[in-house]
C-alpha cells in the first residue's frame, strides 16, 4: 500500500520515540504503532462527479476513494456531441450505452421493416453481430434500408456484439479516482473484460429492403420509443448523461432520415428509482402505444417492471442494468441491455481492491438485485484470491422509497466495520450510499487520505 506524506511523517515520529528503547525501527515496527487507515471503493452507482454533492459540506470524505464503472474511452467528438444537447454535462456514465440502445432499436426496426416489438426483438442481437460493419447512425441506416445485414460498432460496443441473451459479450471498465472532490481523469485506467467468443453466431431474419414510401399500416411507422430513466430517486445523479445519450441518438437518427420513412418519436418517462413510479410510467407508455422502452436505470427497477412490459408485448432495453440475475430473466426474448452484467464488473472491481493489498474487506450493498448481486460476485472473486469469511464482512442496508426524506441509518453497520478492523470498504449503491461514508466517519473509522 502506498503511504501518504502525512502517514510517513507519523511513522517517523513513532520511530524516533521507539529508538530510545529499541535498536531498530522500520518495516518491522508493530502494526499497532499507527492507526489502520481504511480505503474506500465504489462502483458505477456512486463513482460520479455529482456524488460528492450528496455529502454536502463533507464532500472531502470521498477524496482517495476509487472504484470501477463500465466505461470505454469516449472520443472527444462524442463528448462534444453530447454537450451539444446538454451543455451542463459533468459525467458521461452510461451516455454511450444509452445512445447505442436507441440506435440499435432503430436499426432493428428498419431491418425488420416493422415497428412490431416482436419483429424488432428478432433483429436486435443480429444488428451487433456479423454482416457489414458500420459505426454511425447515418451509415448503418443507409445499409439497413437496403436490407443489408449489418454489424453495428459504436462507442460502447467496440469489440464483440451481443450474446444470445441480448447483452454485451465483452466490456471495457474504467478505474476512477476521486481527487479534490471530483474524479481525476488523469488517473483513469481502462481494462477489458469478457470473451469475444461468447457473442451470438445466430443468423437474424433477412432484412427487408425499403422501397418507395415505406410508411403506413404495413410498417406501423413511426417508431415510438419511451424513456424509463431515473429523473428522480436514488439514481437521479446518473440521469443527465443517460438522457443526453438518448436525446443525441434520436436527433442523429432523424437527421439521417428516420426509420421506415418517418422520424422516430421519443416519449419521456421517469422510473423514479422506484417500482411504483416505474410501473406507472410503463402503464402510460403502454397506453401511448410505445414500441420500445429505454430503461430502467436500476436493475431492481427493471426486474420489477419486466413482467408488465412483457405482458404488453413491448421491448425493455436498458443502458445501465448490470445485475447478473437479469441474464436468466423470463423475458420472452424482449429484454436487452447495452450495459455488461456484473459477472464481468465483479472481477475488475476485485482486482482494483486486491492491488492495494488489503487484509480485511467489508462490502456494503443496498438490498436489491444490483447491490446484492454485485456484492456476491465480488465476494466470490475475493474468495478465489484466498479471502475467507474471517477476512470479508458482508453488510447491507435498505435504501427506502425516499432516501432524501428519510436518509438511511448506517451507524450500527459502521461500528461493526470498525470492530471488524477492515482496512478496505467497498460501497455498492447510488446517491443514498453517501450516508454510509458519513456514518463511517462519525464512527471514527480512519478513512484513508488521498495518495501522495
Amino acid at each position: 500500500m502506498h503511504m501518504s506524506r502525512g502517514s510517513r511523517t507519523a511513522i517517523l515520529a513513532v520511530c524516533a520515540t521507539a529508538l530510545l528503547a529499541t535498536s531498530a525501527c522500520g518495516d518491522d515496527q508493530p502494526e499497532e504503532a499507527t492507526a489502520q487507515q481504511v480505503r474506500l471503493y465504489g462502483t458505477d452507482g456512486n463513482m460520479l462527479n455529482s456524488y460528492p454533492e450528496e455529502l454536502q459540506d463533507r464532500a472531502n470524505l470521498v477524496d482517495g476513494m476509487k472504484g470501477t464503472t463500465p466505461l470505454t474511452p469516449l472520443p472527444e467528438g462524442f463528448k462534444n456531441r453530447l454537450r451539444s444537447v446538454d451543455s451542463k454535462l459533468t459525467d458521461y456514465l452510461y451516455a454511450a450505452e444509452s445512445y447505442d440502445a436507441v440506435v440499435i432499436s432503430a436499426l432493428a426496426a428498419q431491418l425488420a421493416g416493422s415497428t412490431d416489438p416482436a419483429d424488432i426483438a428478432k433483429q436486435i442481437v443480429g444488428v451487433t453481430n456479423g454482416g457489414t460493419r458500420c459505426s454511425t447512425a447515418n451509415q448503418c441506416l443507409r445499409l439497413a434500408r437496403e436490407g443489408t445485414d449489418i454489424e453495428y460498432r459504436s462507442v460502447s460496443i467496440t469489440r464483440a456484439g451481443f450474446t444470445d441473451a441480448g447483452e454485451p459479450a465483452t466490456a471495457s471498465y474504467a478505474t476512477l479516482h476521486f481527487d479534490g472532490r471530483q474524479l481525476n481523469d488523469a488517473k483513469t485506467e481502462f481494462v477489458g473484460a469478457g470473451d469475444d467468443s461468447a457473442a451470438s453466431s445466430k443468423k437474424p431474419p433477412a432484412g427487408r429492403r425499403q422501397s418507395g414510401n415505406f410508411t403506413g399500416l404495413a410498417s406501423g411507422a413511426p417508431l415510438v420509443i419511451g424513456g424509463l430513466l431515473p429523473k428522480t430517486g436514488d439514481l437521479a445523479l446518473a440521469y443527465p448523461p443517460m438522457a443526453a445519450g438518448a436525446e443525441l441518438a434520436i436527433k442523429e437518427i432523424n437527421a439521417a432520415g428516420g426509420v421506415l420513412g418517418e422520424d422516430v418519436v421519443w416519449i419521456d418517462g421517469d422510473d423514479g428509482t422506484s417500482p411504483a413510479v416505474a410501473k406507472a410510467t410503463v402503464a402510460r407508455h403502454v397506453g401511448a402505444e410505445v414500441h420500445v422502452i429505454i430503461g430502467a436505470g436500476a436493475s431492481g427497477i427493471s426486474a420489477a417492471v419486466l413482467e408488465d412490459v412483457v405482458k404488453a408485448g413491448l421491448i425493455l432495453f436498458s443502458p445501465s442494468n448490470t445485475a447478473a440475475s437479469l441474464t436468466e430473466a423470463d423475458d420472452k426474448g424482449l429484454y436487452f441491455r447495452t450495459a455488461p452484467p456484473d459477472s464481468l464488473q465483479g472481477r475488475a472491481l476485485a482486482d482494483v481492491i486486491l492491488r492495494d493489498g488489503p487484509h480485511k474487506i467489508a462490502i456494503v450493498a443496498r438490498k436489491d438485485s444490483y447491490g446484492e448481486g454485485l456484492q456476491e460476485v465480488v465476494r466470490a472473486e475475493l474468495e478465489r484470491a484466498g479471502f475467507g469469511s474471517d477476512t470479508v464482512k458482508l453488510l447491507g442496508y435498505e435504501p427506502g422509497e425516499d432516501a432524501e426524506a428519510a436518509p438511511i441509518n448506517f451507524s450500527a453497520g459502521a461500528n461493526q466495520i470498525k470492530d471488524f478492523g477492515a482496512d478496505a470498504v467497498l460501497i455498492i449503491g447510488f446517491g443514498e450510499s453517501a450516508a454510509v461514508i458519513q456514518a463511517l466517519a462519525d464512527a471514527g473509522v480512519p478513512l484513508a487520505a488521498l495518495d501522495g
